[in-house]
């Protein structure tokens, strides 16, 4: 290896360890900002339900599009919706094109008999995908307030007079609620998922919102004011995550958004890796989708503090750092063989020390979101120590494909909304054999990863003979994480 190539691979290696690092002193600002926002009690103006003259009229939304498994279970859960009934309607955006359409339709005919304002508006093609179908609905909607609820999500019945008492402050565009899982503990996947989840809907949306910084609509369990939402420039099919899009055209628009991290609504967690898959690529890609298309309007903004365009800027990058992960991840190998050929580079090693320091960031980080969960008891936090771990391994795993989906968004390549499927997974017992929308196809993916895993195993060993075993933990780590998707992969196909 020439030297040129070494300061090549050094200069590109170090660069992604310095954007992760800024990424953990972010997430380390945005802990600050959730600690110190916990101690706070403060005050809203609310809504007066009691009184009918304060009651606003609300619409319910469901985007549904072939929800055989969950369709069912989704209606008659919106049914128990605690708000007067002539306040309410509900759509169900029905773009199925399969027989689900028919127990749909007699299902809310069913509820229709009760005196529920429940229609079922149907489509002649998919424009837009699911921001599409929401436009579409939105031009007939009576309500001031729209709430959305994808079909694997079942509130509480006390939903709404949780969340739309917020909107008396004609600032409040927007209030979002925290996702619950009810299969958490139903597989490792489940598990690594539900423990990134919960730091995205503690850490980061309470940080970022507890000081005034852009935070996402996250697609379902929220409530947009209508006119918010118009204002805004209304729901656009051109990226992946229409619900970020959209957010941040809606902030920049000086509309506020009101985080709720008490009010819970549960959901499903993807249980087999190909459904992880479809959803992973989807929001990594649309997150790179958005950094393209807004990223500058978040720098040029007037109306907006340095510190929320810092951290906008992060968090339009979030995906982004998948990108980061991988090329360290890559390049760690060459870069233990250019230590041990180049003594005069020694120095420059220390650069690594980035990536530990970032790894511990992350995990203080990620501790206080897990203990705020499942408590911080000395079990707990044994647990937490071995699902970090994993969770931080199998993230590793996924790597090659989250970057593939990252470098599509940002080189503009367009694909079709891929819907993850539903499954009806509530307990351990539950089994998703035989559910006829997971894909029949091997992701191409899948060779390169079990490639991947060779190469870092060749990783652990090459520290035998060079006696440096440095990066031996981080390339254990990844030969476990490629190894896990990979064998999941296989396996788990329909």
């Amino acid at each position: 290896m020439g030297l040129t190539i070494a300061y090549i691979i050094i200069g590109v290696y170090s660069t992604a360890l310095i954007l992760i690092f800024m990424y953990s002193l972010s997430q380390l600002n945005l802990l600050i900002n959730y600690l110190g926002y916990k101690k706070r009690n403060e005050e809203a103006p609310k809504f007066n339900l009691l009184d009918p003259k304060e009651i606003p009229f609300v619409t319910i939304q469901l985007p549904i599009y072939n929800e055989e498994y969950v369709v069912e279970r989704l209606l008659d859960n919106i049914a128990k919706i605690e708000y007067p009934k002539s306040k309410l309607e509900i759509q169900v955006l029905d773009d199925s094109t399969d027989d689900s359409v028919f127990e749909t339709s007699k299902r809310i005919e069913e509820l229709q008999k009760t005196g529920l304002d429940i229609q079922h508006i149907r489509r002649e093609n998919r424009k837009g995908y699911k921001a599409g179908a929401l436009k579409e609905g939105l031009e007939i909607a009576k309500g001031e307030f729209i709430a959305i609820f994808d079909a694997d999500f079942l509130p509480e019945g006390d939903w709404l007079k949780k969340t739309v008492p917020y909107f008396k402050d004609e600032e409040i565009g927007v209030v979002q609620t925290r996702w619950g899982h009810i299969n958490r503990d139903y597989s490792t996947l489940t598990r690594i998922q539900a423990f990134a989840l919960d730091a995205h809907f503690t850490l980061e949306q309470v940080g970022r919102n507890s000081k005034g910084h852009f935070i996402n609509f996250n697609g379902t369990a929220g409530i947009w004011r209508k006119e918010c939402i118009l204002d805004a420039g209304n729901w656009e099919g051109d990226t992946l995550t229409e619900d970020l899009d959209l957010s941040y055209r809606a902030q920049l628009k000086n509309w506020k958004f009101k985080y709720l991290e008490d009010v819970e609504t549960p959901a499903e967690l993807p249980v087999v890796i190909s459904a992880a898959r479809s959803q992973q690529f989807r929001w990594n890609k649309g997150g790179a989708e958005n950094f393209r298309k807004t990223v500058s309007s978040v720098v040029k903004s007037k109306n907006i503090s340095f510190k929320t365009k810092f951290h906008g800027v992060m968090h339009l990058l979030n995906s982004s750092m998948f990108l980061c992960v991988f090329i360290v991840a890559l390049l760690s190998i060459p870069m233990l063989y250019i230590k041990n050929t180049y003594g005069h580079l020694g120095w420059i090693f220390e650069v690594t020390s980035f990536f530990i320091i970032s790894t511990i960031i992350l995990f203080v980080c990620y501790w206080f979101t897990y203990k705020s969960i499942q408590g911080s008891s000395f079990d707990n936090f044994v647990d937490y120590i071995k699902l970090f771990f994993t969770f931080f391994s199998v993230a590793l795993g996924f790597s090659l494909h989250n970057t593939v989906a990252v470098l599509e968004g940002h080189l503009g390549k367009r694909s079709e909304f891929v819907r993850t499927p539903k499954f009806n997974i509530n307990n351990l017992t539950d089994s998703w054999k035989g559910n006829k929308y997971l894909t029949k196809k091997l992701s191409p993916n899948m060779i390169l990863e079990f490639a991947l895993m060779l190469y870092f195993l060749f990783g652990m060993y090459s520290a035998v003979p060079l006696n440096d075993y440095g990066l031996f933990p981080f390339h254990l780590m990844l030969f476990l994480g490629f190894g896990f998707v990979f064998f999941n992969s296989l396996t788990s196909k329909a």
